[in-house]
C-alpha cells in the first residue's frame, strides 16, 4: 500500500463526517471522553511520509464545546496517522487549562483565553517556551429555551431581557419585557427557570462577558467561568446543562449552538433587528473584532464586539482555542501536536467541523489559516 495523502472530497466528505459525529456520540455515552477512530484524511501541506512515520499517544482535554468537532477532527485525522493514538476528554475549558499546565495532556481546548497567570504558568510547563493560542473552533452559543406550544421559531430578545432572566428579575414567560420584543406570539404564563453551568466553563464566561458588555447594565456581575448566582438550576458541562433544559418545562439556558437539538433557540437584538444564531453570523462578529491588547504571534486572541450593530452578525459567539507548547520535551510529542493541529487548522479539518451533522462551526478565514499554520510550524523540541 503506497504512502498517498487520502483527503476529504465532495462525494466522500458525508461519510467521513458520518464517522467523525459516531465517535463523539460515542464518547458521550462513555466517561465524557471523545475517543480515536480511524476512518478520514489528511490536512493540507501534510507529508505523507511524515503522516505515516508518526505515533505515540496525543493526549488533550478541555471545553466540551469542541467535543462534536473533536470527534470528527480526530476520524479524519487518524487514517493518515494511524499509530498516533489522539483522545479528548471534554472535561470542562478550566479542567482542560489546568490539565495542561500540570502537564497531564498536550494539548487542551478551552473557550477562553489563558490568564495572565496561565500564561506565566505555561513557560514552566512548555520547557521554557511558551503557550500558543489558537482560534480554531468558532461557533455561536445559542440561549436555548424549553417552551412547548409556541408558535414561533425563534422567541426575540435582547441583551437587556436576557440579563433580567438570569439575574432573577424576570420570572414569568409572559412578562410585558419579553412580550413587547414578540408582537403577535401567544406567550404562556410559565415560569422561567434559569439555568447554569456548575462548572468552571468557557461557555459562562463568554455568555457573562456578553451580558455585561451589551445588558445596559442590566447585569452587574464580572465576566467570569464561574457562575456568580447561588442556588440556581444547573447542569455539568455542556451535555448537563442541556439535559436540565430539556426535562424542564419554561427552562432557559445557554450553550454552544451545536448541541442546541431541538430546544428553542433565542434571537439576539442587533442593533433594530433580532438575529438567530447561525455560523455566517458568528464569522461577521469574529472578522469584525480586533485581537486583545496582550495577543502575539504565538497567542491569537480575539477581542470580541459584544456590542456589535452590524447587519446580520451575531454577538454571543465563543471562540475556542486549541492551546499547545512552542516546545516540548521530545520530537515525537512536537512532531504529533504540529500534524494535528495543521490538519485542524486546514480546509478540510474545518470543513469537517462546518458540517451541521457534527457541529455547523464557522471556518476560520484564509488570513487567519496562515497565522495559524506559522505559529503552529514553529512548534519545536527544547534544546
Amino acid at each position: 500500500m503506497g504512502k498517498t495523502v487520502k483527503r476529504v472530497n465532495n462525494r466522500n466528505l458525508a461519510a467521513v463526517v458520518l464517522a467523525g459525529a459516531l465517535a463523539a456520540t460515542l464518547a458521550a455515552c462513555g466517561a465524557d471522553a471523545t475517543t480515536p477512530a480511524a476512518t478520514g484524511s489528511a490536512g493540507d501541506g501534510a507529508s505523507s511520509d511524515a503522516a505515516t512515520d508518526l505515533s505515540g499517544n496525543l493526549a488533550g482535554a478541555g471545553a466540551s464545546s469542541q467535543e462534536k468537532a473533536m470527534g470528527g477532527w480526530m476520524a479524519t485525522f487518524t487514517q493518515t496517522a494511524p499509530d498516533v493514538a489522539v483522545s479528548y476528554d471534554a472535561v470542562g475549558s478550566g479542567g482542560g487549562r489546568e490539565q495542561f499546565l500540570s502537564g497531564g495532556v498536550l494539548f487542551a481546548g478551552s473557550d477562553a483565553a489563558l490568564k495572565p497567570e496561565e500564561v506565566t504558568s505555561a513557560q514552566e510547563r512548555c520547557f521554557g517556551g511558551e503557550a500558543i493560542e489558537l482560534p480554531l473552533y468558532i461557533s455561536p452559543i445559542a440561549v436555548v429555551y424549553n417552551l412547548p406550544g409556541v408558535d414561533t421559531d425563534n422567541i426575540q430578545m435582547s441583551a437587556k431581557t436576557i440579563a433580567n432572566i438570569f439575574n432573577g428579575t424576570i420570572t414569568s414567560w409572559d412578562d410585558p419585557a419579553i412580550a413587547a420584543e414578540n408582537e403577535g406570539v401567544e406567550l404562556p404564563a410559565t415560569p422561567i427557570i434559569p439555568v447554569n453551568r456548575n462548572d468552571e466553563s468557557g461557555t459562562t464566561e463568554n455568555f457573562t462577558e456578553y451580558l455585561s458588555a451589551a445588558s445596559e447594565g442590566a447585569w452587574t456581575y464580572e465576566p467570569s467561568g464561574d457562575w456568580p448566582i447561588s442556588g440556581t438550576q444547573s447542569g455539568s458541562k455542556t451535555s448537563g446543562l442541556i439535559d436540565t433544559v430539556t426535562g424542564a418545562e419554561g427552562a432557559i439556558g445557554y450553550a454552544d449552538a451545536s448541541q442546541a437539538g431541538d430546544l428553542g433557540t433565542v434571537a439576539l437584538k442587533v442593533g433594530e433587528e433580532y438575529v438567530p444564531f447561525s455560523p455566517e453570523a458568528a464569522a461577521k462578529v469574529v472578522d469584525a473584532s480586533p485581537r486583545a491588547e496582550d495577543a502575539t504571534d504565538n497567542r491569537l486572541v480575539v477581542e470580541l464586539d459584544r456590542t456589535t450593530t452590524e447587519a446580520g452578525a451575531y454577538p454571543l459567539v465563543l471562540i475556542s482555542y486549541s492551546v499547545a507548547c512552542s516546545q516540548y520535551d521530545n520530537e515525537s510529542d512536537a512532531a504529533n501536536v504540529r500534524a494535528f493541529f495543521n490538519y485542524i487548522a486546514s480546509e478540510e479539518g474545518q470543513a469537517v467541523a462546518a458540517d451541521p451533522s457534527v457541529a455547523g462551526s464557522a471556518p476560520i478565514s484564509d488570513t487567519l489559516r496562515e497565522e495559524v499554520l506559522a505559529a503552529v510550524d514553529a512548534i519545536t523540541v527544547a534544546g
